[in-house]
C-alpha cells in the first residue's frame, strides 16, 4: 500500500528495543565499575565514548561489540510490527540519544534496518585504530540548541520540527510517535490534533503526560507489552488510511 499518509518516528531505548543499549553494552562487557567511577564527572556521550576506549584498550573489538549488541532483548511483536508497517508503506524513522552503530547493529541483525528511512542519533563511526568512537548529535562546543526540556546533546522536538517541515513540502501527512522517556516530551508537544502520540505506560513520557494531558495535542494511546503496541499501531495506520481514503473520494 504505497503513499500511505503516515510518518511513525520511533525513540529506540525501551520502545523498539526491552532496554537500554548503552547500558547493556556497560554491563554485559563488564565496564560497570569504570562506568560508576566516571559516571559524575562527563557527559552521556563523553562516557560512553570513553567507555568504548576501555574495551579497545582490553584489546576487544568492534565485532565483540557486535556480537554483544545482538543480544539485546527485542520483543518479536515489535519486530512484526515494524515489518508489517513497512510493507504498509509508512514512512518509518528513528529518534533516539542512542548512537548510529548500536542502532544499526541492532535493527540490522533483526532485519529491520532497511525498514527505516532515516535514523536521527549520535553519530559514531569506528577508527583507523579499530576504535568505535561516539560523539554528540548536537556539537556541545558550538551555540546549544536552547531547549530545557532536552538533554544538551540533542533536542528531539529540533528534529520533529525538520521532518514535519521536510514531509510538509509534498503532502499532508499524521504522525505517530513512539516513546518512553523524558527526552520524548518535547517532540509529543510538536505534534498536532490530526497526529497520535503512544507513551509507554508507567514510563516517564506517559506519567508526564498523564500529568498535564491539556499540553498534549495529538491523541494519546499507552501499551505496555509488543503485543499492545503492534495491535495499537496497526489500528492507528489503518484508521488513519481509512480517513485519508474517504477525504480523497469526497474532494474528488
Amino acid at each position: 500500500m504505497a503513499g500511505t499518509p503516515v510518518v511513525l518516528l520511533f525513540d529506540f531505548d525501551r520502545t523498539i528495543i526491552d532496554d537500554d543499549s548503552d547500558r547493556w553494552v556497560v554491563t554485559e562487557m563488564d565496564l560497570t565499575p569504570l562506568f560508576n567511577k566516571l559516571r559524575s564527572t562527563l557527559p552521556w556521550n563523553s562516557l560512553m565514548d570513553g567507555m568504548m576506549k576501555e574495551l579497545h584498550s582490553r584489546g576487544q573489538t568492534a565485532e565483540d561489540i557486535t556480537e554483544c549488541l545482538k543480544r539485546t532483548p527485542m520483543d518479536p511483536c515489535i519486530v512484526a510490527a515494524i515489518k508489517a508497517a513497512h510493507a504498509l508503506g509508512c514512512d518509518l524513522r528513528v529518534i533516539s540519544d542512542a548512537n548510529q552503530f548500536f542502532i544499526e547493529t541492532i535493527l540490522k541483525h533483526h532485519g529491520l534496518l532497511g525498514c527505516f528511512s532515516r535514523i536521527y542519533t549520535n553519530p559514531s563511526f569506528v577508527d583507523e585504530d579499530g576504535r568505535l568512537r561516539i560523539f554528540p548529535f548536537h556539537d556541545l562546543s558550538s551555540s546549544p540548541h536552547g531547549c530545557k526540556l532536552c538533554h544538551a546533546t540533542m533536542c528531539k522536538g529540533q528534529v520533529i520540527d525538520e521532518i514535519q517541515a521536510s514531509v510538509s513540502e509534498n503532502s499532508t501527512k499524521n504522525f505517530i510517535y513512539l516513546g518512553d522517556g523524558h527526552g520524548d516530551y518535547c517532540p509529543t508537544l510538536k505534534l498536532g490534533e490530526s497526529d497520535y502520540v503512544m507513551p509507554r505506560k508507567n514510563y516517564p513520557l506517559w506519567k508526564r503526560i498523564c500529568c498535564e494531558p491539556l499540553l498534549v495535542k495529538a491523541k494519546v494511546h499507552e501499551w505496555s507489552t509488543g503485543e499492545e503496541l503492534k495491535r495499537i499501531l496497526l489500528y492507528l495506520i489503518d484508521t488513519i488510511t481509512i480517513q485519508d481514503n474517504i477525504g480523497r473520494h469526497q474532494s474528488v
